[in-house]
């Protein structure tokens, strides 16, 4: 059963693949730069698994950051995971002991695959869905440890290395984009980040933008939900 999931889930991940590699190498040549080698890589990545977390984890390992600050700004930073998972709480329905995994995993890119994933005919949709979540960390792994190693064997200017997180997220955008017709969520999200970062500035205006585009997303749900089914019965005529 899981080889078969295995298998199947593999192609739908190849661009996460190709983006993790690049950034999880990214953040190995950062961690590398401030003196962390690559079991610390490993480990960070092993047990923390957050893109986004694990940056800032560079930056406040490396400037001394007090526990309470860490715990603080972690929590503010990976705080729409939260919402990720409320989200995805039918699809991990049944899904026994994996379901703690599922949660843990639940990173933006996967989130991704998972809420768009058409589960090929013969395979166990839970089974493809924990393929899918263990083969992206696994990426993310691979990425920061050799990212570490070659930091320690060649060495490298990190400046503006950090922006790979933020074209890995522009690249799925355009993903999301470019896969479904309605373009009401993406928009939606938008314009709500954008009003809120000119209202609140940039320190304050993640959780109030989330909440917005949570509630929202909520009320317009059985709209969005009607204009899908709408959609797969037209293409299946």
């Amino acid at each position: 059963m899981y080889l078969r999931a295995f298998r199947a889930a593999f192609p739908a991940t190849v661009p996460v693949l190709m983006g993790y590699l690049a950034i999880g190498m990214a953040f190995g040549l950062m961690l590398e730069a401030i003196g962390y080698n690559f079991i610390w890589a490993f480990f960070m990545s092993l047990t923390i698994y957050a893109g986004s977390g694990q940056y800032l984890g560079v930056e406040l390992l490396d400037t001394g950051a007090a526990l309470g600050s860490v715990a603080v700004m972690t929590f503010i930073l990976n705080f729409r995971h939260l919402v990720y998972g409320l989200s995805m709480l039918e699809k991990f329905k049944g899904m026994g002991p994996r379901k703690l995994y599922m949660i843990f995993s639940l990173t933006d890119e996967t989130y991704a695959l998972l809420s768009s994933a058409r589960v090929p005919e013969r395979v166990d949709p839970h089974a493809y869905y924990f393929a899918i979540a263990l083969l992206d960390q696994s990426y993310w792994i691979l990425g920061s440890v050799l990212g570490s190693v070659a930091g320690a064997l060649i060495g490298f200017d990190t400046t503006g290395i950090d922006f790979a997180m933020t074209a890995l997220f522009l690249v799925i955008a355009v993903d999301q984009w470019q896969t479904y017709r309605s373009h009401l969520p993406v928009l939606l999200g938008s314009g709500v980040t954008v009003v809120s970062l000119a209202l609140l500035g940039p320190d304050a205006m993640l959780i109030p933008a989330l909440c917005v585009i949570v509630v929202s997303l909520l009320l317009l749900r059985t709209r969005l939900d009607a204009r899908a089914e709408a959609q797969t019965e037209k293409e299946a005529v």
